[in-house]
């Protein structure tokens, strides 16, 4: 008995009931894997909480509910956003191997290095958002007219906008795909890149003032990986050209000999 779905090869016809089958037993492994996921993290939710009340100053670490479900919403709604990206890598797989046959062998293995430099791109963004953005903002934030305030965290404002932030810069980190698959396309070759830099910087700085973030150190620190992404992916962008155009001399010329 088969665990997981029959991937189908490129070019295999199937009925549509049989695409209909495939669907729904995709489906159904990835709501499989939320849920073995969701009670893990629900088990271990202190871990996870600790792990996001540390950026936390240390008289605030312990935020604040006001109600009696919020302590268990809220846990639970960290525990599923927790279970979400870790069965991330699972749903993408049922994702990719529902519509992968429709492209042909050249075309996935392009794309599967495309997925795999994306998702390391989005584990360094969190990564980045969780050691430096997020402790950034929530110190600036918390510290801000003291003096005229008593400083207390609510936990589920502060768990949403860990979450939003971490996200953002997540996301921030996608710019280098974004760029190459313009180029790949020839919408936005590297020579244009290079040629209309100043421009792609203004068009990070007003990228980065409309990622969420109310506050100036959080828009600052998303600044500053956005240009270093930006200048990055121009050149990343050059070297893949170049590639690119070998990979198609080399097509040409063993269609020029198979047709001579």
């Amino acid at each position: 008995m088969r665990l997981l779905p029959r991937r189908l090869n490129p070019g295999e016809e199937a009925t549509l009931v049989e695409h209909l089958g495939e669907l729904r037993s995709r489906i159904l492994v990835s709501l499989g894997a939320i849920v073995f996921f969701l009670i893990f993290t629900y088990i271990f939710r202190g871990h996870i909480l600790h792990w996001l009340n540390a950026p936390l100053p240390r008289h605030l670490r312990k935020p604040v509910t006001f109600g009696v479900a919020e302590p268990f919403i809220t846990s639970f709604m960290v525990a599923f956003f927790g279970s979400f990206l870790l069965s991330l890598p699972v749903v993408l797989s049922q994702v990719w191997g529902f519509f992968a046959p429709a492209f042909e062998e050249h075309t996935q293995r392009i794309l599967v290095g495309f997925t795999i430099f994306a998702s390391l791109l989005m584990a360094g963004g969190i990564a980045f958002g969780y050691w430096v953005a997020l402790p950034a903002a929530v110190h600036f934030l918390t510290g801000f007219d003291t003096k005229h305030y008593t400083i207390l965290i609510r936990a589920r404002d502060y768990y949403s906008f860990c979450v939003t932030v971490l996200v953002a810069v997540g996301v921030v980190f996608e710019l280098p795909v974004f760029l190459l698959a313009l180029a790949k396309l020839g919408v936005l070759p590297s020579h244009k890149l290079r040629k209309h830099r100043r421009l792609g910087y203004v068009i990070m700085a007003a990228v980065a003032v409309a990622l969420p973030g109310v506050d100036p150190v959080t828009t600052l620190v998303e600044m500053v990986p956005l240009m270093v992404l930006f200048e990055g992916s121009i050149w990343l962008a050059v070297l893949f050209e170049k590639r690119w155009d070998r990979q198609a001399e080399l097509r040409r010329a063993a269609f020029d000999s198979y047709v001579g």
